[in-house]
């Protein structure tokens, strides 16, 4: 006797609804993953970051900034980072029901839940799938990293922590002042 399994693919992902409360959900290898909800830290540096990548993205008319929205990845992998990034001229990627395409930023923000995953499953993912840029943030350790796609490999452009003012693709005339993503308490 043989027992399968059928993987689930991206589209009946994507009609699967809402997530539960609490946890998010993405789509990895055919298989639901679940992950819990962001801690305070983690939702503070993403509300600071994203105030900042806005204004600077809505006064240069550079394209658009979304949060914690479906990405397709592949017929079998959806993720949801903490910030995408589409630039104007590929917008045209963004669909009724997820991003249709590689972002040109992806930023993820650490969780104690999902370092490993951040740094090496989706690090690994986002490489393969040809987004441009990829983020990590780390709010407990007061850390940015950004990289950049060249010949299919992340090449590390720049990091910066504490209260440092860094400057990263694809944003290199924005000035962020790490000091204000950082919960005080």
């Amino acid at each position: 006797m043989t027992v399968g399994t059928i993987k689930m693919t991206s589209r009946q992902f994507l009609q699967s609804g809402e997530d539960p409360p609490g946890v998010r959900l993405e789509l990895v290898d055919g298989e639901v993953a679940v992950s819990p909800s962001p801690e305070p830290k983690h939702s503070y540096t993403d509300r600071q970051l994203s105030f900042v990548l806005s204004e600077h993205i809505n006064a240069n008319d550079l394209g658009a900034l979304f949060g914690d929205v479906d990405t397709i990845f592949g017929e079998y992998d959806v993720r949801r980072p903490d910030l995408i990034y589409f630039a104007k001229s590929r917008l045209h990627l963004v669909g009724e029901k997820a991003m249709e395409g590689p972002p040109d930023l992806c930023v993820e923000i650490i969780s104690p839940s999902s370092s490993a995953i951040d740094r090496t499953a989706k690090f690994k993912q986002y490489e393969k799938g040809k987004v441009m840029h990829y983020w990590i943030v780390d709010p407990k350790a007061r850390t940015i990293e950004g990289y950049k796609l060249a010949r299919g490999k992340y090449q590390l452009t720049g990091r910066g922590s504490g209260e440092q003012v860094v400057q990263l693709p694809p944003f290199a005339d924005l000035e962020i002042p790490l000091g204000a993503l950082w919960w005080r308490r």
